[in-house]
């Protein structure tokens, strides 16, 4: 029951959030009506579909987790590992949920309110989400002693919001509250470091990244007196964002156009152009794929949703099986440098006050294009004695050509909506959400409406993924800066490495590592606003920084042996993850020369500003 409610909600709110932006913008085009607030009604519909989305997530056990070392496990040993974690999955959700709803009092004015809606009532989806989230935890647990045992610590270590709560709600607090939570403070000054590193092996063994944040961000709190309540209005102000709204819509586009047949269509554009030259179907592979990480934002989405169909094209032209897996799987990262990346979005929003957005999207179309030639080029190498080529024929191009038109017309209308000014960046994510929509149930017929909402309540979890993620990074990324780590940071660094290009080489080395263990987001999130400021005192432009942050963690994706893309690519082609890291090699190669071009020639990333 509760997950059909949630499931309901979040595909109306995702519809909504596609048909608001035009709604509000042709309503703003009259004169006599005056429309207050409709960017605030439009961020917090998306506060409240993070939230809605964060359930939906964890009801399928899709939030993303590291799991490197539990999935090696023998049986024995999990035994032991997984009360362990149940337990500290559940002390954090109860801490989370108890230091949302203290926050539900204290963030606002009495009569804020937002079309007649009182803020906290929008708010209130927060610890409703954490609520939910712990039910259905303890729920199908197997370990329920050990979720127990972790709901009645959550309660102990949340002794300080309680206590807020109860003065909020006029009712008297009992004094061992505040004995209990002094108690707690007082651990955490000596235990912080052991309670971190808990949590990182947590991570290790499947715990959510997004508690894992969260779990370490209390106890940093904790430790520095208690203000716990200020993660939850973090998450708040960091869903709130602009920016961020544009992800649940890019990621419906890219959705609705992979079960369609806008992927085969637009391989026929491309086979049919450039088929009877050298290479054709392979920069046919390269263009869609790349088209499609664009619009998804997690890369493994591409492969997991056309990585069957563009192997099959692949191998049906002569290209061997395993060159034809390796080349889609190298390939499914190096979209994210293009325009409307949600991970340049990402970038953008955390570091609104040292980068403009639209610098960005600039910045990475060289590299970008480096990047997907550099695969082509490798491709072409790798199948030069079995690649077939087909005849051109001018029939097939217009005929192909005439299928396509209509996909075709989706980037190139984004590119121009955006980049003239006519949408914002919120407006042109509704729209490709809209002309996905429209194209694939409307026009192609691909989609029955029935087959749209599928569609749309499969892309939820993805997007709540992500959107969870970046609520609790910020929390934690939030206690770093006011804690003056960036600065320290810095001065470290700089009283040991003087020079830039030497400060290039190891930021390669750290983000290559980072892109590892970390997802995208959570890497961006976190590390970006600490190698910002050291950056800056280096004089690196800080386009060109983001652009080599981004191509470091793209190519973090395919690297071995907990890069996320070798997993994806092995559960899509049912091979062995270290047999697909090995048939990789030497994209790998050829995208870390390209960083490097990158990184040491900043022209490439600035030429276009």
């Amino acid at each position: 029951m509760l997950r059909k409610l949630a499931e309901a909600t979040g595909v109306i709110l995702l519809i909504l959030l596609a048909l608001f932006p035009f709604v509000f913008k042709m309503l703003s085009l009259n004169d006599s009506i005056t429309l207050r607030s409709s960017d605030m009604v439009i961020v917090h519909l998306v506060f409240i579909f993070a939230n809605i989305a964060g359930i939906l997530t964890w009801a399928e056990n899709k939030h993303i987790s590291l799991d490197v070392i539990n999935r090696i496990l023998p049986d024995k040993m999990r035994r032991f590992t997984e009360p362990v974690i149940s337990g500290l999955t559940t002390a954090i959700l109860t801490a989370l949920f108890f230091t949302a709803f203290s926050e539900l009092f204290m963030a606002f004015q009495p009569g804020d309110r937002l079309w007649g809606i009182p803020y906290p009532v929008i708010f209130l989806s927060l610890p409703l989400m954490y609520f939910a989230m712990l039910f259905m935890a303890v729920k199908r647990r197997p370990k329920k002693i050990a979720s127990i045992l972790g709901i009645i610590f959550g309660i102990l270590i949340s002794t300080g919001p309680l206590s807020g709560i109860l003065y909020y709600l006029h009712l008297p607090s009992p004094e061992f509250l505040q004995t209990i939570f002094n108690a707690w403070i007082s651990a955490t000054d000596i235990l912080v470091w052991p309670l971190v590193i808990i949590l990182i092996i947590g991570a290790l063994f499947g715990m959510p990244i997004f508690l894992v944040f969260s779990g370490i961000a209390y106890v940093a709190f904790s430790k520095n007196g208690g203000y716990v309540e200020v993660i939850a209005l973090e998450s708040y102000n960091m869903l709130i964002d602009k920016n961020i709204a544009t992800i649940p819509l890019f990621t419906l586009a890219g959705y609705l156009l992979a079960e369609g047949s806008a992927g085969k269509r637009l391989l026929e554009v491309v086979k049919s152009s450039v088929g009877w030259i050298k290479g054709g179907p392979v920069i046919a592979t390269v263009i869609v794929a790349t088209f499609f990480t664009t619009f998804t934002g997690a890369s493994g989405v591409t492969i997991l949703a056309l990585g069957s169909l563009l192997t099959i094209i692949l191998t049906g032209s002569g290209y061997k099986q395993e060159k034809a897996e390796s080349l889609v799987t190298a390939s499914g990262s190096i979209g994210l440098l293009f325009p409307p990346s949600l991970a340049i979005i990402i970038y953008g929003s955390t570091n609104i006050y040292s980068v403009e957005m639209f610098d960005l999207f600039k910045g990475g179309i060289i590299p970008g294009i480096l990047l997907a030639l550099s695969m082509i080029i490798i491709g072409i190498v790798q199948g030069k004695s079995t690649v077939e080529r087909t005849r051109f024929s001018g029939r097939q191009l217009w005929d192909s050509l005439k299928g396509g038109f209509a996909e075709l017309l989706m980037p190139i209308g984004i590119v121009i909506l955006y980049f003239s000014g006519i949408f914002s960046l919120i407006e042109t994510a509704a729209f490709a959400a809209l002309y996905a929509f429209i194209l694939e149930v409307v026009i192609r017929k691909d989609l029955t409406l029935k087959a749209s909402l599928q569609v749309i309540l499969k892309s939820i979890p993805v997007a709540g993924g992500v959107l969870i993620i970046i609520g609790a990074a910020k929390g934690l990324a939030y206690f770093m800066i006011d804690a003056g780590i960036p600065y320290m940071l810095t001065e470290f660094v700089i009283s040991f490495v003087h020079s830039k290009y030497l400060f290039l080489f190891l930021l390669n080395i750290l983000l290559l590592v980072v892109g590892c263990i970390m997802d995208l987001y959570s890497a961006i999130l976190v590390v970006s606003p600490l190698i910002i400021p050291i950056a800056e005192s280096f004089g690196i432009n800080s386009v060109h920084l983001g652009i080599i942050f981004l191509s470091n963690l793209a190519l973090g994706f395919l690297t071995p042996p907990v890069g996320l893309n070798l997993f994806i690519a092995s559960y899509t082609f049912d091979k062995p993850v270290m047999k697909i890291a090995k048939n990789i090699l030497p994209y790998l190669l050829v995208q870390f020369v390209i960083l490097m071009l990158i990184t040491y020639v900043p022209w490439f990333s600035t030429a276009l500003l």
